[in-house]
């Protein structure tokens, strides 16, 4: 079976945002109206809008009103957040040094299962949350390989074996090994093979408003 193309260029560069407002709106107006294939004239008759106007706005000489905005976004038959975002924006990262995670209890979690949240990022544009854990399983750990949750999750093992239950599936997993599955099944270690066991468990869902 041929794989699946991968639509995410892991090395893309994007366009550096705009300092101006309005420049980064009139960027997006222009690309949106050109994808839509209508010509300034067109946007003007669709919309009651000069084409003094829309060129003034397409050329970020004029601050456009709200309700401007929303009238270009329904002829344009596009979100109005869509005509902000090359406007620059402050990205978020959480650098977590060694030893440093929060140890926390974790929903589920049953005794000696220790899960460090090394980092956490809230709403943010992407719209996925994303929630890194780093789990060590000690020699008391108890078994317990009914978790389940929304999202998709990641396993990659760092130390130790481990006989990880998916479903009705059993994976051993040594260091190195990775298994990425949907999280909504049931799922968790099975059998402690060798311990002490740790892995990365990277857990990613939609953000809820």
């Amino acid at each position: 079976m041929a794989a699946t193309p991968l639509k995410q260029n892991p090395h893309s560069v994007r366009e550096k945002a705009e300092k101006v407002l309005e420049v980064a709106i009139g960027r997006e107006v222009r690309a949106f109206r050109r994808k839509k294939g209508i010509t300034v004239a067109d946007l003007s008759q669709s919309t009651g809008l000069s084409i003094g106007m829309l060129s003034k706005i397409e050329n970020g000489n004029t601050s456009p009103s709200l309700t401007t905005l929303q009238t270009l976004a329904h002829a344009l038959s596009v979100p109005l957040t869509s005509f902000f975002r090359g406007f620059e924006e402050a990205r978020v990262a959480v650098h977590t040094k060694s030893g440093e995670g929060v140890e926390l209890e974790r929903e589920g979690t049953r005794a000696n299962h220790q899960y460090d949240l090394l980092g956490h990022i809230g709403a943010n544009a992407s719209g996925v949350i994303v929630e890194p854990y780093l789990i060590t399983l000690s020699d008391e750990a108890d078994i317990f390989p009914t978790f389940q949750h929304g999202g998709i999750e990641t396993i990659y093992m760092l130390e130790g074996e481990v006989d990880y239950r998916h479903g009705d599936d059993i994976y051993p997993l040594k260091p190195g090994d990775t298994l990425f599955f949907d999280a909504d099944a049931p799922h968790g270690p099975q059998v402690l093979v060798k311990l002490p066991a740790r892995y990365l468990a990277i857990i990613s869902y939609p953000q809820t408003n």
